[in-house]
């Protein structure tokens, strides 16, 4: 979406607050797709009913029961070793969670937020002292950019949230809903 796209998505979030699965349906393919799962056609669109993300392999995989609907490539915290143990750990979490619900007004372009802190990380973060930390998404790249695209585009650079692509983040965002389960593994 080097030509427009991302203007034009933005510009419909922005003036109706609400995306119309169709227009960006219509955008997402005349901009040529994301870079991991080639653009279905409105009467195509399967919703996925989980999500599994591989931290090492750097992998954000959806999936309608065993179907594998799309595979996106990722970016995670800076520091993606190890499970998120506390804030400001830049550790993006390991485990089972569920997807709570969409912003299209963040820092990023578009976000979906993940249930961490569970009550066993609260537990854990509580028995060391720590606060658990929280506001992990998936969202796509920073409206403000403060790197150059490159950046983004081949570094862990996130506080500890899972990004992709603008055009992946669309693909993501209509074929996901609230309430789904994500499982994040190292």
């Amino acid at each position: 979406m080097s030509f427009g796209g991302h203007a034009i998505i933005r510009s419909m979030v922005n003036q109706h607050r609400r995306i119309a699965v169709g227009s960006l349906l219509a955008i997402f393919a005349w901009a040529g797709g994301g870079s991991g799962a080639t653009p279905a056609a409105a009467a195509e669109l399967v919703t996925a009913d989980h999500v599994v993300v591989h931290k090492a392999q750097r992998r954000l995989l959806l999936y309608n029961g065993t179907r594998l609907l799309g595979e996106y490539k990722v970016a995670l915290g800076l520091n993606p070793v190890g499970t998120k143990e506390r804030e400001r750990d830049f550790r993006t979490p390991e485990g089972h969670y569920y997807l709570t619900r969409r912003n299209t007004r963040s820092e990023f372009f578009l976000s979906i937020q993940v249930s961490y802190p569970d009550k066993n990380d609260e537990l854990r973060a509580k028995k060391n002292h720590w606060a658990p930390g929280g506001s992990i998404m998936i969202h796509g790249s920073p409206n403000t950019p403060h790197h150059p695209a490159a950046y983004y585009a081949s570094s862990d650079w996130t506080d500890g949230c899972i990004a992709l692509s603008n055009s992946d983040m669309v693909e993501v965002w209509l074929r996901t809903q609230d309430n789904i389960p994500i499982d994040i593994y190292p």
